[in-house]
């Protein structure tokens, strides 16, 4: 599966996306009708889980702070209050995917923001690559 982050391209992952050394992300297309289907640990600033995807439904939803939008091709988790988009996932093709927005804490605590145009850490910031993962995980931070 190939897996855009921002404006990255990594070709041939497992469809797991590691950040800062954990497994925070794994993405599947259902074999037989193409559907996205999200995994998703979210934290909070002290690596607490406040939410928590299995295939694309939210399972964890501490205070009921956050709502997932999906279709079969898309997915959107927001908190609730601000309005702020956790996570968005869109099907690109027969086998990628892409992640173009997003902002939420690294099971460290730190932010990770995800735009159209780069993926960022802290200091650490990555756009415009291409890397061919030969079936590993997508490794951010």
């Amino acid at each position: 599966m190939d897996v855009e982050v921002g404006s990255n391209l990594y070709r041939n992952t497992d469809g797991m996306v590691e950040i800062e050394g954990v497994p925070q992300i794994q993405l599947a297309l259902k074999p037989t009708t193409g559907d996205l289907l999200v995994n998703f640990a979210l934290f909070d600033a002290d690596g607490k889980v406040t939410a928590k995807l299995i295939d694309s439904t939210l399972m964890v939803n501490e205070r009921r702070a956050y709502e997932v939008d999906r279709t079969s091709k898309s997915l959107r988790l927001t908190h609730l209050a601000s309005g702020a988009v956790i996570l968005q996932m869109d099907v690109k093709g027969p086998d990628s995917v892409a992640f173009t927005k997003g902002e939420f804490h690294t099971i460290k605590g730190h932010v990770i923001h995800v735009s159209p145009t780069e993926w960022h850490i802290d200091k650490l910031r990555v756009s415009g690559t291409t890397q061919d993962l030969k079936g590993k995980s997508v490794v951010l931070g």
